[in-house]
């Protein structure tokens, strides 16, 4: 399982200029789950995100982690995460998991977020053309893997 976390002052997401997803001050993820994910390895990676002090405390220390601070979560299906480009200039997608598997993964992994959080998660629409708005803040961009 592989997320790219932003630290974002918000975000939205849209589907056909229909809003569908939107936070304030938080964690925009970006989410791309391969075929060996199971639900440990979404459990995991659910706990380090709530738990990932990258928010500042009163002396300016990224010290806080989201719940701490009081933000939300946005969170998107990105198979492309898994891209190989070794070979050529045209990406492949062979180690991202299939699509059904992934959509059933990556609505789990959202329920994990919300149970540990015990709020909900905002997200897009999975498999769709989504747009997303940003405002990075920092920027404080991470990149977790867990197998």
């Amino acid at each position: 399982m592989r997320v790219t976390l932003q630290r974002v002052k918000y975000a939205k997401v849209e589907v056909a200029g229909q809003a569908l997803g939107r936070i304030d001050m938080g964690l925009l993820l970006f989410v791309g789950i391969s075929p060996t994910d199971n639900p440990t390895v979404l459990q995991k990676m659910a706990h380090k995100i709530v738990n990932l002090r990258i928010f500042e405390d009163e002396q300016g220390k990224m010290n806080l982690n989201v719940q701490q601070v009081g933000g939300g979560i946005l969170s998107i299906s990105q198979f492309t995460l898994y891209a190989d480009t070794h070979k050529g200039n045209r990406p492949s997608f062979q180690d991202a998991a299939k699509p059904e598997q992934a959509n059933v993964l990556y609505q789990q992994f959202n329920q994990e977020l919300e149970q540990m959080r015990n709020q909900p998660v905002a997200t897009g629409e999975f498999g769709a053309d989504m747009q997303i708005t940003a405002l990075n803040d920092g920027p404080v961009t991470i990149n977790l893997e867990i197998n």
